[in-house]
């Protein structure tokens, strides 16, 4: 009998080492009983997905769970598609500090930046 290796799958979005260090200082001032961050694609916008990043509560099996230094970080299940491959990043700099998204799977965004579609 032959044995399956089974390989890891790698992880639908690639967290930067800024991302992570964000997601620790968030979960450092997380209101009680956050068990980790979520990132989703709620429809919303002039191009109709948009990127969220929300404390969770509860964990939902159909996520994706990415286990991080600073907490657990979690993809919605229905956002994953639009996801894969991604890169997130924390960016902070004089004018503005967000999370920004380096997504192959975006054809195109709003002028603004604040949406995306796929």
């Amino acid at each position: 009998m032959t044995e399956t290796k089974v390989r890891a799958r790698p992880a639908a979005v690639i967290l930067t080492a800024s991302a992570e260090q964000r997601i620790a200082d968030l979960m450092a001032q997380a209101p009680e009983g956050t068990i980790g961050v979520k990132l989703s694609t709620p429809r919303r916008g002039c191009s109709g997905l948009a990127y969220s990043v929300d404390y969770v509560d509860q964990a939902n099996p159909m996520d994706e769970k990415i286990e991080t230094p600073g907490g657990t970080f979690f993809i919605d299940g229905a956002s994953v598609l639009y996801l894969i491959g991604s890169t997130m990043d924390w960016v902070e700099d004089d004018f503005t500090a967000g999370f920004i998204f380096q997504n192959p799977n975006a054809k195109g965004s709003c002028g603004c930046g604040e949406s995306f579609t796929v």
